[in-house]
């Protein structure tokens, strides 16, 4: 069986644990518990310094991307070029863990940056609907790596529930009907 880490995705994951280790003493885990600690690392990365912050955002984002596909499944599409990294989850919901974790650091969406969950065309509106009805967070935890692994939890478990009753698998009266005129592009 292959394996779905691409060699240099998982050697950039296991920088990242380095790093962190190094800079605050705490170990990172490839869980859930463990992404406060690499959120407080990216707090004190040093903005005016592009080679490192680069770095950081590769690193970073390959071990972010690992502990989604970890906890939800999932494929890397990972190509030459970092910038083009993408997590698929099971359900198509697709993201760059690179541009997800260089918006962390901003604490802004980046023009030219891939910070935005996709999904097949198909799911879209549902996508969309599941994150309008989310709840207002502050700038901080939008930005967070544990918020944006909170996010995209909640929208797989919609679109899990939305492709069950497509399939005719439930009868769950909860899953979102799709709303009509909703934009057709990726959504943060």
């Amino acid at each position: 069986m292959d394996d779905p880490v691409p060699a240099r995705v998982r050697e950039y994951a296991e920088q990242a644990v380095a790093y962190v280790k190094r800079a605050l003493g705490v170990p990172l885990e490839y869980d859930s518990d463990t992404l406060p600690v690499l959120d407080h690392y990216l707090r004190s990365v040093p903005e005016e310094q592009m080679a490192t912050m680069q770095l950081v955002i590769s690193t970073a984002g390959a071990y972010f991307g690992e502990v989604v596909r970890r906890r939800l499944g999932g494929r890397w599409e990972a190509g030459d070029d970092e910038g083009t990294w993408r997590v698929v989850l099971p359900t198509g919901i697709s993201f760059s863990p690179l541009g997800i974790v260089a918006a962390a650091i901003a604490q802004a969406d980046l023009p030219d940056v891939d910070s935005e969950i996709d999904a097949p065309p198909r799911m879209r509106p549902f996508l969309q609907q599941a994150l309008q009805r989310m709840g207002e967070v502050s700038i901080e935890d939008y930005y967070s790596l544990c918020g944006r692994l909170d996010t995209l939890e909640h929208v797989h478990e919609v679109l899990v529930a939305v492709a069950a009753q497509m399939m005719g698998n439930t009868d769950d009266d909860d899953v979102p009907e799709p709303v009509p005129d909703e934009p057709s592009g990726p959504v943060n």
